[in-house]
């Protein structure tokens, strides 16, 4: 763990390296949050990465948004995300719900261009199962912030198992 007067005196790259799996598979999150430096704290640094994010242009948050997984997914998955997933219960699915989550996950990506984003270590598998109906009558802008929202809780919850 590191503490935020470290990350404050880091260089740039330095910085982004420490933060770079904070936000899935997209290190110009905290690459252009090292110029808002110092922080005062782990939620002054969060709120400053989630307002990068905010600012960026709407093609960089579609591509924020598509850095994630599908939920028991095929892809590999960082070390954060099969932690994350396994929390959740999503290791120890029945073949049954491994179908349902392949065939919503096949249906988001669909209707939406991108993967279902939520929370894995706020939910259980069949919260997240029961999600996924409720969603999918969005429309896509809704669903963008939704998938954004959900990315921040999971940008703060790796921000504390990495910044005291």
């Amino acid at each position: 763990m590191v503490n935020v007067q470290t990350l404050n005196a880091l260089d740039r790259e330095e910085f982004t390296t420490a933060l770079a799996t904070v936000f899935e598979h997209s290190s110009w999150v905290p690459a252009r949050t090292a110029d808002k430096r110092p922080f005062a704290d782990r939620t002054d640094l969060h709120a400053a990465l989630c307002e990068t994010v905010m600012k960026a242009s709407d093609d960089e948050k579609l591509s924020l948004i598509r850095a994630h997984p599908d939920l028991v997914g095929r892809a590999p998955l960082t070390p954060e995300s099969k932690s994350e997933q396994a929390g959740a219960g999503l290791g120890e699915l029945s073949p049954e719900e491994t179908e349902r989550f392949q065939e919503y996950n096949a249906r988001y990506r669909e209707r939406f261009g991108f993967p279902f984003v939520i929370c894995a270590r706020l939910n259980k598998k069949q919260a997240i199962l029961d999600a996924f109906p409720v969603r999918l009558p969005n429309s896509r802008e809704q669903e963008i912030e939704i998938a954004l929202r959900e990315i921040f809780k999971i940008a703060d919850l790796r921000l504390q198992d990495l910044v005291e």
